[in-house]
């Protein structure tokens, strides 16, 4: 069994509205799914992927209506870092950034730079045989959109999250305290950094969980895999769109194992993704109570 990279990022976010705004016209991607918090129906789940919503390009948010800036810490992933395809690429997204007034860094070739909730992100030209996850996007031609996930850095106890990565998930170290999860077709890396002294603060621009992509036959698999190396870990949890199971890495990364499949166009063409609230069979005789509760948001046309 291999994990095949970073299936989906989930974050947090105290201004739906911005959120997307920034995600969908300034980054370019989709909103692909409109949706709330299966534990908690009040609150949205926003999907970000490329065009068709594609395992390796999810970026998802939930959001809690004027939350508090947080702060990453140990035991919390805190820069996501994108594939573009060329320096050229970087180029243009220094010079989209400026536009919008966002910061950046350009360090070693990769640029750095924040959300406007303070979440880290940057891009990185690599070369790979990995599939490109495009969104479609008027005014970001396919040279230069982002490609998908590269991998996240995060603060921690090292050794053992080394121990975890390469002893139960079949990790590759392939750096100082980095290491690559490569299955079939892609490859996500996770890089450990030691923590800052500040406490961490889980709330607005902090990542919640990073999940690794399992395939949908060896998802059983993997559970009395983690069981049988002493992991503690949810049973698996049905997400419709994907399967899921959650724990908890020694140095405190929660970490989630999603199918690639059935993926976000089971029940709906790939033209509509995006454009309607989404709700579990459970909530749905809820809707109109629900939809009453979250943060009005502007139509998404169909594509």
């Amino acid at each position: 069994m291999k994990l095949d990279g970073i299936h989906h990022i989930s974050c947090i976010t105290g201004n739906a509205r911005s959120n997307l705004d920034f995600y969908t016209r300034v980054l370019g991607l989709r909103l692909v799914a409109k949706s709330v918090n299966q534990d908690d129906p009040y609150v949205y789940h926003l999907f970000y992927a490329d065009e068709v919503g594609s395992p390796g390009s999810d970026l998802t948010f939930f959001e809690y209506p004027g939350a508090l800036p947080g702060r990453a810490g140990s035991g919390m992933v805190y820069r996501i870092s994108f594939r573009v395809a060329s320096d050229d690429a970087i180029g243009f997204w220094e010079r989209r950034l400026a536009v919008e007034g966002i910061a950046t860094e350009r360090i070693d070739g990769v640029l750095r730079f924040n959300d406007p909730e303070g979440l880290g992100l940057e891009l990185v030209a690599r070369r790979s045989n990995d599939a490109v996850l495009i969104a479609d996007h008027p005014e970001i031609s396919r040279d230069v959109a982002l490609l998908g996930f590269d991998g996240v850095r995060a603060y921690g106890r090292r050794d053992g999250s080394r121990r975890m990565l390469e002893d139960v998930l079949g990790a590759v170290s392939v750096g100082d305290w980095e290491w690559e999860l490569r299955g079939t077709s892609r490859g996500g890396t996770i890089a450990f950094d030691p923590p800052p002294e500040l406490l961490s603060r889980p709330s607005a621009g902090t990542v919640h969980h990073v999940a690794w992509a399992t395939e949908l036959d060896e998802h059983e698999q993997w559970l009395s895999h983690l069981a049988s190396a002493g992991v503690q870990s949810t049973p698996i949890v049905e997400r419709f769109y994907f399967r899921s199971i959650y724990f908890r890495e020694p140095g405190g990364v929660l970490y989630e194992l999603a199918t690639k499949g059935p993926g976000f166009t089971i029940d709906s063409p790939v033209a509509d993704l995006g454009t309607r609230l989404i709700l579990p069979p459970a909530f749905e005789p809820r809707r109109a109570e629900i939809e009453g509760r979250l943060t009005p948001l502007p139509d998404v046309p169909p594509r």
